[in-house]
């Protein structure tokens, strides 16, 4: 049977999209420990419950709320009955009854609750994000830029927090317990659910660009792009981290606090990177051998992060990198220039270059490198509305998605995604310069760079947001 929202569903979505999100910090999150107890878990499923509503109703509202005719289109509009449903199946699911003496203990602290994380330092600004730029009212003075001005609301949101270690005990009643693994299946089918919003959002696009004939979106789509996408890496990464908590049966690595591991190796992950992206080379234009991918990297670096992150930035910069030395060189030359990839950790970040020799691209085209929908593919491959979500591949290029998305998910921590291109055919002499800029920088192709600040927080409704109390970080 099909799902339908209702209009009585519709008047409860727009109360909670008054409410402001409530900022996730990383050391929040790694706070958990390898193996947080049910009491815990608990505690932070009954965060969520109230969270990810207010944030899920943020993104019916704005999707309803798209100008120029975009809200109606039917891709659109499938994404908003999707977060309608979400928001649905998590406020009507039925919590337990508990007595009197386990709410109260459930509101004692652990023993352990006064011991400092030492797994992160101190945060810093990062200097490539403006305040309030992935806002979801970016206009709004009053409030934090999430549709709301009251202090109120503010100060109730403040009072809330997702870690919140309990007493230290194994005799909590089964009903927690029971609770926490129906919270946990239930972000579970949202989840799935949600897989195919980045490519269905492109669809809608696409469709809007058929009909209103045009070749480029507006810098008003182009906003609540980056700020609807930066929100969605925010839910899918507090709903990722808490099925992880949840589901302790598969956390074997000590590393792995969810899904975040303490100790990601950035040679392994990209030496991964480089082998999937010439791969997916290969097999679109139809090489024997893609071209050489050159890794200089120690080989003992490692940094906390979410490793399916910097998986995703530097598959998309490498396969950017590699299409461009293949389409500038002819896919039947024999030998390839060597794409280089080169990773230096500094006091405050870490910074990974990749320079290719592709060409280039003209100076007044790098600002649409960044748009949406912007590709320099001749015919933009068309989506079927009835792909699976899961196993949905993507192309070698053609949706223009790859870096502004990667760009990102840089950004959600606190670093940066540049491009830095130098236009022209170098003599074979004379390989490619690179800018190492200030920090945190990024990659990209055609001469660019990435970095990853090590320490900055993740502040999930916006980068923008800085957790009024304490440093914001980006919350999934």
């Amino acid at each position: 049977m099909s799902w339908k929202k209702s209009d009585r569903l519709m008047d409860t979505i727009k109360h909670y999209s008054g409410f402001p999100a409530t900022g996730v910090s990383l050391r929040q999150m790694v706070q958990f420990g390898e193996r947080p107890s049910t009491g815990t878990l608990f505690r932070a499923s009954q965060f969520l419950s109230e969270e990810l509503p207010i944030r899920l109703a943020h993104r019916v509202q704005e999707l309803g709320d798209l100008p120029d005719g975009l809200n109606d289109m039917p891709s659109i509009k499938r994404v908003q009955d999707w977060y309608a449903q979400s928001f649905e199946e998590i406020t009507t699911l039925p919590r337990p009854q508990l007595s009197k003496d386990v709410r109260d203990r459930l509101m004692k602290p652990s023993k352990h609750l006064g011991r400092q994380s030492k797994i992160l330092i101190e945060a810093t600004q990062n200097p490539s994000v403006e305040i309030g730029q992935y806002s979801s009212s970016p206009w709004q003075q009053n409030g934090n830029g999430n549709g709301n001005g009251g202090e109120a609301k503010k100060t109730a949101a403040s009072a809330r927090r997702y870690f919140a270690t309990v007493e230290d005990s194994t005799d909590w009643p089964p009903e927690l317990q029971d609770y926490n693994q129906r919270f946990s299946d239930t972000l579970n089918t949202i989840k799935r659910r949600h897989d195919g919003v980045v490519t269905t959002v492109a669809q809608g696009i696409l469709e809007y660009k058929r009909k209103r004939q045009r070749m480029q979106i507006d810098n008003n789509i182009q906003s609540f792009l980056d700020r609807f996408y930066m929100s969605r890496i925010g839910i899918r990464m507090l709903i990722g981290q808490h099925i992880a908590l949840t589901d302790q049966s598969h956390n074997k690595d000590p590393t792995y606090v969810g899904i975040i591991c303490t100790k990601t190796n950035v040679r392994d992950l990209a030496q991964e990177a480089i082998e999937n992206a010439r791969f997916v080379c290969e097999d679109h234009y139809g090489l024997f051998d893609a071209p050489k991918v050159q890794l200089v990297c120690p080989p003992n670096l490692n940094f906390m992060y979410v490793p399916g992150h910097l998986s995703h930035m530097l598959f998309e910069t490498l396969k950017n990198s590699l299409r461009a030395v293949v389409e500038r060189h002819g896919q039947d030359k024999d030998e390839f220039p060597v794409t280089k990839v080169v990773v230096a950790e500094g006091k405050e970040d870490i910074t990974i270059k990749i320079s290719d020799e592709g060409g280039g691209i003209p100076r007044s085209a790098i600002p649409l490198v960044w748009t949406y929908m912007y590709t320099t593919v001749d015919t933009t491959p068309s989506l079927d509305p009835d792909f699976d979500k899961s196993d949905f591949k993507a192309p070698m290029a053609g949706f223009g998605y790859g870096l502004p998305i990667s760009r990102l998910y840089a950004r959600y921590f606190g670093g940066d995604l540049k491009l830095i291109s130098m236009e022209g055919c170098l003599p074979a002499s004379q390989p490619p310069v690179q800018f190492l800029g200030t920090p945190p920088i990024a990659i990209s192709s055609h001469e660019g760079r990435c970095g990853f600040d090590k320490t900055v927080p993740i502040d999930d409704e916006a980068v923008a947001k800085a957790d009024e109390s304490q440093a914001a970080t980006p919350n999934t």
